[in-house]
């Protein structure tokens, strides 16, 4: 097939995510059965991965998936490996195997990959790191298992995912909140603005404190950041009970927390009918210089 453009240097991180992790055929002989076409394989036959970094799967939209499958088929294969025992171990594609399953198909299209544990273990992390829906702390804890188990510099995790440096920094962060409160980040009862609006406070009591208050008042992001900034400074003026603000569309809602996931910054959307503004705040000058260059490669 001709390339109808050159590739875009700056984008040159998210082309070689998985393909820089995989091996290669070594000669034309491997046919099917590593690395060529894809190959009609028994569901039965393949088992899950043990390295799996996700640990939250959204029931509704893994049943839109498979009404998708049920009517068009698998349109992207898995990816697996052989096992000794003539069995399969599933490397990348775990919500469309399951979907095949929910789907009723007896056979799944897959590609084939002779890869070492640490190899396999790699590649499902970054695989799912370069995908949208997981949560905040499930991606905060993909990468910390490419620095422990991997030893990978910010920067090296950066370009195996596609992101940038300073967003790595931001999701190893939440590590340090408390398992409370991290679990109520994986819940979706907070999301990763409020986490990251929680770690101002560097003290486990009073994160757990404040999450149960942020929760019971179902505190948008912007009215944490100015309830934790109180609690920080108490001779600021007095703080009012926070107030019930306009309401919010959830596409808008939802559209402002997947920029902030993406950017690993506070971003805001103020939105009136279809017509308003985008504010991405930033607190260091690294983090701005990282996302002019995200965005503009400068």
């Amino acid at each position: 097939m001709t390339n109808l453009a050159p590739p875009d240097p700056r984008r040159r991180a998210l082309g070689k995510g998985l393909d820089s992790l995989l091996p290669r055929p070594a000669t034309a002989s491997t046919g099917e059965a590593e690395g060529g076409r894809p190959r009609e394989i028994p569901i039965d036959l393949i088992e899950r991965n043990p390295f799996q970094t996700r640990s939250h799967v959204n029931e509704e939209q893994l049943a839109e998936l498979a009404a998708s499958i049920a009517a068009n088929g698998v349109v992207q294969p898995v990816l697996v490996r052989p096992l000794a025992s003539g069995r399969f171990q599933l490397i990348a594609g775990e919500r469309r195997w399951r979907a095949s399953k929910l789907a009723g198909k007896n056979t799944v299209p897959a590609i084939l990959r002779q890869v070492s544990d640490e190899q396999a273990m790699e590649i499902t992390i970054v695989e799912n790191l370069q995908r949208a829906d997981l949560n905040a702390m499930e991606q905060a804890r993909a990468f910390e298992r490419l620095a422990r188990d991997f030893h990978m510099t910010q920067e090296q995790m950066a370009q195996r995912t596609g992101k940038d440096r300073a967003t790595v920094s931001n999701f190893l962060r939440l590590l340090k909140l408390p398992h409370a409160v991290q679990a109520r980040v994986e819940a979706g009862e907070l999301s990763f603005g409020h986490a990251r609006a929680l770690l101002a406070l560097e003290n486990a009591e009073e994160m757990e404190k404040a999450t149960q208050r942020i929760a019971a008042l179902s505190m948008s992001v912007r009215q944490t950041e100015n309830y934790v900034q109180g609690l920080i400074d108490p001779s600021r003026k007095a703080r009012k009970e926070p107030k019930a603000e306009r309401p919010v569309d959830p596409n808008v809602r939802d559209a402002q927390e997947q920029l902030q996931s993406a950017l690993g910054l506070k971003v805001m959307i103020d939105d009136h009918n279809g017509r308003g503004k985008v504010i991405i705040e930033y607190a260091r000058l690294e983090d701005f210089d990282a996302l002019m260059e995200r965005l503009v490669g400068k």
